[in-house]
């Protein structure tokens, strides 16, 4: 569902919040190895979200990404529309360019429900709720 970016983004700021709420900045390499992530692919993929202000940075000895107060608020929705667009919500099921309102796929009226569970459940989650509830253990697993 989500491009391979997406799914590291997602993993990246789930471990820069769990760091963050200890105070800690958390660098490329670390999150790289919780990741399971090579650190070149990771690095890109943060630099994305920093400029978007998805998480913050600090070059230097102690420095790393991390979450202020701004980034409490964040939702899962943030993190997938800054690295994959608004395609997922818009697109059709079948991958064709002609679908549309006026003229609908055989899927379209089914996969625009279902788009819509999916748009509403990211714009409901947030990153430090999913951050709370996911076991370090489970970035390992890859």
């Amino acid at each position: 569902m989500f491009s391979k970016s997406c799914e590291y983004a997602i993993r990246s700021v789930i471990i820069i919040s769990q760091n963050s709420k200890d105070g800690i900045k958390t660098n490329v390499k670390e999150i790289s190895r919780r990741a399971g992530v090579p650190e070149q692919y990771i690095a890109k993929v943060l630099q994305t979200l920093s400029k978007q202000k998805l998480v913050q940075s600090m070059k230097g000895p102690g420095g790393g990404f991390y979450f202020d107060e701004s980034n409490k608020s964040i939702k899962l929705i943030d993190i997938v529309t800054a690295i994959d667009g608004e395609g997922l919500f818009t697109a059709c099921g079948l991958g064709l360019k002609e679908c549309s309102e006026k003229n609908p796929c055989p899927l379209h009226a089914s996969f625009k429900g279902i788009r819509n569970d999916i748009k509403n459940m990211l714009a409901n989650t947030s990153i430090s709720e999913l951050s709370d509830n996911l076991r370090e253990s489970l970035f390992t697993s890859n």
